[in-house]
This record gives C-alpha cells, structure tokens and sequence, in this order.
C-alpha cells in the first residue's frame, strides 16, 4: 500500500489539472475543436501503445472485435461528455465544472436503482442520491453574475456526468472482461471520428496560441493518456473501489488549479455544493456503508 497514496494524489493531479486545461482552449477554440484534438491525440499514444505490446495487425483485429462497444462509448461516454464540459466551461468557472461533473457516482446509483436489481439503492443510499442532487442545485443556483447561461453551463456538466454513468454501467455490463487498454483505445478513436467533422467545421482560421495549443497536449497526453494508465494502474494493483476514491479528489484540486492559475474565485457557495455532492457520493455509492461489490470501471478521464 506504500504507493497507493502517491499514485491516487498523482491521478487527482492530473485529472483536476484537465477542467483548467479545458477552461484555457475554449477561450480560443470552439468545444466541438477542442474536445476533437484532445481525442485524436489520445488515441495516436493509446493504438501506439496497444500496437507495441500487441503488434499493429493484432491491435487491429481486437480494435474490430469490440466496434460495436466502442462506438457507443466512444460517442457516450468520450466525445458527448467531453463537449459538453468544455461547453460549460464557457459559461463557469473550472472549478464550478468540476464540481458538478464530480456528481458521476451518483448518477451510477440512481441508474442502477431501474437498471440493476441487485444495486437497488434504499435507506442511506437513496439519502445520498438526493443530497447530492441537492449539491448540483446549491451550484447552478449560486451563479447570479452568470445568469441563466452559467445555470446552463452547470447543468451541462451534470449532464456529462450523467453521461458518464451511463457508459460506466454499459462497459460493466458489455466488456467487463475485455482488454482495457483495447475497449480504451476503441472507444477514444471512435470519439475522435465522431467529432472530428464538427471539429473541422468549427477550427478558427488561424493556429491557436501557443497557452490553448499547450493546454490541448496537456489534456491529451496527461490528462487522457498517463491518467487512463496510472488509473488503470491503480484498478490492477489495488482494486477499482480504492481507485475511485480519486473521485474525492478531483473537485478540489479543481478549485485549486482554477484559483492559484486561472484566479478564480472560491465561493461560500461552491464549497457547500461540492460538501453536500461528495456526502452524497459517499452515501449514495455505498462507501460509506462498507457496501462490497464490483465497481465499474470508468473508461473516461474528465
């Protein structure tokens, strides 16, 4: 356990870095360009990756078995959910995003509750449910000097966190005994196809400067790229239940990044949304509970 606490700390560095990273391109590129950067950058290193360890012609053929599955996560769960977070964060802050988007495990336990008898939340859990509910609420409700286009900004986070649930209960259900770095892979560049039309419709006419060019590397190769592989680590090595606790985590690193780089403000507001979500993650996830049971697996960084 000597390197848990590192790796975990590193993984909520990474991923909270990634909601600045997004605030400081789509000041210059339209989310849709944005987003179809950051997947066709991602999957350049994750095929490269797969074709090293596997060879380029089998890395092929396994990309195919799982088309079908990477497809829909790859709309679902990468590209929809990506967009959506960049377009929020034309309208909110990044750690007010963050906030929001944190709300993903929650949204696992409300779907369970019609689509998995077995995970059916009730007493603590189902409390859990709606106080983080709540927490969105307290978030978009604070956003007076943004109006209703930051109240709509919040809510698009949300729904990217939603979206995320979903994708998170198809892969445990579809492909949760194939090949990670293989669905991974998969899905990013079915991501990248999906945006790339819009992407190309919406690039400016003139190349980025060189803060969003290097805050689209960043998000790609560190934020996807090594923080997919130290997660997926952490899933191997100690077990998905320890490794998402970096959901915890996320959030205010967040506001952290967003205050000391981007000057952000830290809102009163803020901090009881984002106290109220994470009560609810912890109830409404079962962590709290003790609940023992296999935990999906995220397919998506932020």
């Amino acid at each position: 356990m000597r390197g848990y606490v590192p790796l975990l700390l590193l993984l909520a560095a990474l991923w909270g870095a990634s909601f600045m990273f997004i605030k400081v391109a789509v000041e210059e590129l339209a989310p849709t360009t944005t987003m179809a950067l950051r997947l066709v950058l991602s999957a350049v290193p994750l095929f490269a990756l797969l074709a090293f360890r596997r060879g380029a012609g089998r890395a092929v053929q396994e990309i195919r078995g799982v088309a079908r599955h990477g497809a829909f996560l790859g709309v679902v769960n990468s590209a929809l959910p990506f967009t959506l977070i960049a377009w929020g964060e034309e309208h909110v802050d990044s750690g007010i995003a963050a906030i929001a988007n944190s709300t993903t495990p929650i949204f696992v336990a409300l779907l369970a509750m019609r689509f998995r008898a077995s995970e059916r939340a009730s007493g603590l859990r189902l409390a859990g449910i709606a106080i983080g509910i709540l927490g969105v609420a307290v978030v978009a409700g604070a956003q007076p000097e943004g109006g209703w286009w930051a109240i709509a900004g919040v809510l698009a986070c949300a729904l990217a966190a939603f979206l995320y649930a979903v994708g998170t209960l198809y892969a445990q259900s579809r492909v949760a005994d194939t090949d990670v770095l293989v669905i991974v892979t998969a899905a990013t560049i079915a991501g990248a196809l999906f945006l790339l039309p819009a992407g190309v419709a919406q690039a400016p006419g003139a190349l980025p400067s060189v803060e969003a060019s290097g805050s689209i590397l960043a998000l790609s190769l560190l934020g996807t790229f090594v923080g997919l592989l130290v997660y997926y680590h952490l899933i191997g090595v100690y077990g998905s239940l320890r490794a998402s606790l970096v959901v915890y985590l996320l959030p205010p690193a967040a506001l952290v990044y967003g205050a000391l780089v981007l000057g952000e403000d830290i809102t009163v507001a803020a901090i009881v949304g984002l106290t109220l979500i994470l009560a609810g993650v912890a109830l409404g996830s079962g962590v709290v509970q003790g609940v023992r049971r296999r935990d999906p697996k995220v397919l998506s960084a932020p």
